[in-house]
């Protein structure tokens, strides 16, 4: 069983940053593929990012390609989701998620996805 717990949300204004953490639980975090996503209100959930159990290979959506950054520190069971340029439109609870899987790619759809943490809320304005 992993637990998920996320931190780092908050409120900016449009062009600031956050920084996204989430730390997994449990033993062999080096072996999950982890993802972010978000989840606007009235809106479905959708892929943000993605790294692989390595870090090798990373995928984004292309609504926050070149401005969010996901990396991983397996030594500190620990995804990170930088945010950079932020947008109104980037307004919403981001979770992370884990699979266990050491096969590339990380998994850009969230039915692949086991463990889910319980969100953070990032709040964009104008």
């Amino acid at each position: 069983q992993v637990q998920l717990v996320e931190s780092g949300g908050g409120s900016v204004q449009a062009g600031g940053s956050l920084r996204l953490s989430c730390v997994a639980s449990g033993r062999a975090f080096s072996r999950y593929a982890m993802g972010w996503f978000r989840q606007a209100p009235g809106k479905e959930r959708e892929f943000v990012a993605a790294i692989s159990w390595g870090g090798g290979n990373i995928y984004y959506a292309d609504s926050v390609k070149g401005r969010f950054t996901i990396s991983r520190d397996n030594a500190k069971s620990t995804v990170y989701l930088q945010m950079n340029s932020l947008k109104p439109e980037d307004t919403a609870v981001y979770t992370c998620a884990a699979v266990i899987t050491m096969r590339p790619p990380p998994p850009k759809s969230d039915n692949s996805y086991d463990y889910w943490g319980q969100g953070t809320q990032v709040t964009v304005s104008s």
